[in-house]
């Protein structure tokens, strides 16, 4: 709502707000003037101090006209943020917060504190601003500081500065100084991130979000909520986020909830907040013995605070307890906390023990999410029983009812707001707005089917339901929308490799792709940007937000150079070494690697031609690694040479039809004739067999699919003679790969041409191998004699063993290479001789056979005559019968002098079955095919 405010504006309300505080703080050294509007006397002053006692442990307070800067702080200022937090969200707050306006004075000045980097092969340096990291002490346990500082100025309240004016400005000085160093000491926005004791309660009410607050997933604005901006000359806003916290609440405050909701620190808050809100206001009647203490406000204005330390701090049932008051303070605050956090603990598992017994809908995170949306609702008006009540009671009784009325209301709404949220909610709106703005890219014709609605109008559900009925919406498209979805969310960080395939689900069931085309294009993506899918590069919507920062900031600088030297570009190399640039990178904390990426993206199409032209390259070394795998001296490793071969043709299938996909981008730009030229040259065979299974001759050019179709002038060779380094090095380049199967197998082959490279890339250790499968063939490799003359066999490496002759059988062909592994590491071979039983008829079916070496016969009963069928490596043995959990019909006998059998239990290949849709689906169309080839060979007998 109040989160679009233009940031020139927001910067005077900030400065009015800034100066009004910092004057509230001035007056508790002096203020000559407030005093006279409390005396008994006063004429009309509703602060004005009574005559009647007011008991404290069962003496009447003395009390003298008093300034009034306690009591705004106090009564007005903090109940006011409360409020704001609960209705408008942190979005307003953050924006408004003098604390944050003050701690930003060193960026700003340009004082922030800055690590120099040199960049040892260039011997250029440059600057980077500190930020807290998140590996760091602070990093992880940053929740815990800001509750002990949230829990200290309480206690330090009730002790030290509720009336003591001196005291009070004292610690709100200190604040200021605390925020304005961390602002020097870190970037960005760490004071509020790390250290502010607020925070906690700007979590506790602000979030998933206020009341009148903007979601900003699916916002279609690039500045959020309250995040970092500043404005230009001209007034247009731009980011100033320097990541330094993610997720971060200033930019999605719904995702931040989400992402930590789970986690431990979150219910200590939460839970502990409540408890030290009420041991906070309930202490005001452990000590005094009377509620009238805290109502009629005399705590805010009694003079001896500081006097009263060693006084007794209880006082229960006219009896004072001998407790001094500076233990008595923390130590209620922190029973009340223990007690209220060890209570929501034990509701929180309570509640979730119902739901097991009674399952609905629910999930763990959306219970969790609802007690804590009720512990807000429930301190919310809690607080506002107490909170600012000795200057409400001041009004008549209608505005007072009024005003407990709205409080209520407000926070009644909210809760009906919040109880609904969840995070599926949350994920499909955010899918939904991505894919949202695919469509748009896309240019359909939408406005027949929207009744003067544009597409931004439409709900979750109905931007789903208009993908289904638009003519346009080719297959082609579908394929290149939802790959466009997938790359924008493995950017930002909102997916990864491994959990992709789960947060898309539901997307995927809206526009009908399955989970092979989803692996498809996680394939493309990762062949055009292979560190997307890296798992060591962490990627986040935040560190986007600070390069697309300074991209626009580099953007206008370019602009306004180009203008003061009257010419149309400018190349962005001559400005690496500026003032205005070094000052840029420091300002963003940008690396050498992030200024690259940027530059390469600057001028128009430039960035396409470098992706054509960096896939070219990439087809160019996976030709170059097929050719190699062709090599007689390797004929010997049939199976692992398969594996290796069929990957690589997929990729090459891949790479080609992304090339394809950015001549259309392309379509007549001068460069587009010359990449096709070199696509054509490089791999005529699959080019052409991708060119017939899309519709490219709608899609390219005329001239581009002529070069395509038509064969060069120079004949293509394929050459297999590779030197023993070059063949080496071809096989290294398929160890960064990210298929598992693909680096195992690849050590494996690098083993049998040089067993010593082969140790020594084991005990290197150079590349990024996370896979249990790549491991243990490490760790076989390493087990090796290093100075062994015979090459190993692939029986020495069972666990490769298993995995390669899973994915060169008829019935596990295709399937992925998670699920490969998985099932490879819980089966067993097993060796038979010439004669052996492998099952015999009437035997309960409780493993799936798979022969992988030798042969064996099958012998079927057909009434009083056996008929034997010869089965051959690769083929299952009675897989339908482990499928139906019944009896073998048949009896199977090895027929070959060593028979070797790779079995998987039935228990092992139902748990796939069970927790691997992907996985059942495809057995169920193996099996279909099965069943139909074996009904035509009996109508064929």
């Amino acid at each position: 709502m109040l989160s679009q405010l233009p940031e020139q504006r927001m910067h005077w309300i900030r400065w009015i707000l800034t100066v009004g505080w910092l004057l509230i703080i001035a007056s508790l050294f002096y203020d000559p003037w407030t005093a006279k509007l409390t005396t008994p006397d006063h004429p009309w002053s509703p602060l004005r101090l009574s005559e009647s006692c007011i008991q404290v442990q069962g003496n009447c307070l003395s009390e003298q006209p008093y300034p009034l800067g306690t009591t705004l702080f106090w009564g007005a200022i903090v109940p006011a943020s409360i409020f704001i937090l609960l209705v408008f969200g942190h979005e307003l707050w953050r924006r408004i917060c003098p604390l944050s306006f003050l701690s930003q004075i060193p960026r700003s000045l340009g004082w922030q504190r800055q690590f120099r980097r040199e960049n040892k092969k260039t011997g250029k340096v440059r600057y980077e601003l500190a930020k807290v990291r998140s590996d760091s002490w602070l990093g992880r346990n940053y929740p815990y500081v800001q509750f002990s500082w949230l829990f200290i100025g309480l206690c330090g309240r009730i002790l030290f500065f509720n009336a003591d004016r001196l005291v009070l400005a004292g610690w709100l000085l200190s604040t200021v100084a605390a925020a304005i160093a961390v602002g020097y000491w870190y970037g960005g926005k760490s004071w509020c991130q790390y250290f502010c004791p607020m925070a906690p309660v700007q979590s506790i009410y602000s979030e998933p979000g206020g009341l009148l607050g903007s979601k900003a997933h699916t916002s279609e604005q690039l500045i959020t909520q309250s995040m970092c901006r500043t404005f230009l000359p001209d007034g247009q806003e731009q980011s100033a986020c320097v990541a330094c916290q993610n997720p971060c609440i200033d930019i999605d405050a719904e995702r931040n909830y989400w992402n930590s909701l789970s986690k431990p620190e979150t219910g200590f808050i939460r839970y502990g907040y409540v408890g030290l809100v009420i041991g906070y206001f309930g202490y005001y009647y452990l000590y005094a013995g009377n509620w009238n203490y805290y109502f009629s406000g005399a705590w805010l204005r009694q003079t001896d605070q500081l006097t009263s330390l060693f006084d007794p701090g209880i006082y229960l049932f006219g009896q004072a307890i001998n407790v001094p008051k500076i233990i008595a303070v923390p130590l209620i605050l922190g029973i009340c906390t223990a007690i209220a956090y060890g209570g929501g603990r034990w509701l929180e598992k309570r509640a979730k023990s119902y739901y097991r017994r009674h399952p609905k809908e629910l999930s763990l995170e959306t219970i969790r999410h609802r007690i804590f949306t009720l512990c807000t609702f429930g301190i919310f008006n809690f607080f506002f029983i107490f909170g600012g009540r000795p200057l409400i009671q001041l009004f008549p009784w209608a505005v007072q009812y009024l005003y407990d009325l709205g409080l209520v209301t407000l926070s009644t709404l909210w809760l009906y707001k919040t109880w609904r949220r969840s995070p599926d909610l949350y994920s499909r709106e955010n899918l939904a707005n991505r894919f949202r703005k695919q469509l748009e890219k896309l240019q359909l014709n939408v406005s027949q089917f929207l009744e003067g609605r544009t597409l931004n109008d439409l709900n979750t559900h109905e931007v789903y339901i208009l993908a289904k009925v638009l003519p346009g919406f080719t297959r082609e498209k579908r394929h290149q929308a939802y790959k466009g979805v997938v790359r924008e969310a493995l950017e930002e960080g909102y997916i990864n490799y491994s959990s992709s395939l789960e947060v898309l689900q539901q997307m995927r069931q809206e526009l009908g792709i399955t989970d092979d085309e989803h692996r498809i294009v996680l394939e493309e993506v990762g062949i055009e940007d292979p560190s997307l899918l890296n798992p060591d590069r962490q990627r986040s919507l935040e560190n986007q937000i600070r390069l697309s920062g300074y991209r626009k900031s580099l953007e206008r600088l370019l602009l306004l150079q180009s203008k003061q030297v009257a010419q149309g570009s400018l190349d962005p190399g001559s400005l690496q070494d500026s003032a205005t640039i070094r000052s840029l990178r420091r300002q963003y904390s940008i690396t050498s690697q992030d200024e690259e990426w940027i530059l390469s993206g600057l001028a128009g199409n430039a960035s396409s031609v470098k992706r054509a032209e960096f896939l070219l390259a990439q087809l160019s070394q996976l030709i170059d690694c097929y050719r190699v795998l062709n090599q007689p001296v390797l004929y010997d490793h049939k199976a692992v040479l398969t594996l290796l071969r069929e990957n690589i043709s997929h990729k090459k299938e891949l790479i080609v039809r992304s090339i394809l996909e950015t001549l259309e981008l392309l379509q007549s730009d001068p460069a587009a004739l010359g990449l096709a030229q070199r696509l054509q040259q490089a791999s005529p065979a699959i080019l052409g067999e991708v060119l017939d299974q899309g519709h490219w001759s709608d899609r390219l050019p005329a001239a581009i699919l002529q070069c395509l179709t038509q064969p060069g002038e120079m004949p293509v060779f394929c050459s297999l003679e590779f030197s023993a380094q070059a063949t080496l090095g071809h096989l290294e380049t398929l160890l960064l790969d990210q298929n598992p199967m693909i680096q195992a197998a690849a050590l494996y082959v690098i083993a049998q041409l040089d067993p010593e490279r082969s140790q020594a890339i084991a005990r290197d250790q150079r590349h990024p191998f996370n896979s249990p499968l790549v491991k243990a063939t490490l760790e076989q490799l390493l087990a090796l004699p290093s100075n062994a003359s015979a090459h190993p066999s692939l029986t020495d490496f069972p666990m490769l063993e298993r995995v390669v002759y899973l994915f060169n059988s008829d019935f596990f062909h295709r399937m992925q290479s998670e699920t490969l592994i998985a099932l490879a590491d819980r089966a067993e071979v097993r060796t038979y001789s010439k004669g052996d039983l492998i099952t015999e008829a009437g035997d309960t079916c409780r493993e799936l056979l798979l022969l992988i070496e030798g042969h064996a016969n099958v012998h079927y009963q057909t009434g009083a005559e056996v008929r034997i069928e010869q089965l051959h490596p690769g083929q299952t043995l009675d897989e339908l019968e482990v499928l139906a959990h019944s009896k073998s019909e048949n009896t199977i006998v090895a027929d070959s002098e060593r028979t070797r059998i790779l079995a998987i239990s039935v228990d092992a290949f139902d748990d796939f079955l069970d927790h691997d849709p992907d996985f059942a689906r495809r057995v169920l169309e193996l099996e279909s095919r099965q069943l139909q080839r074996f009904v035509r060979s009996m109508q064929s007998i």
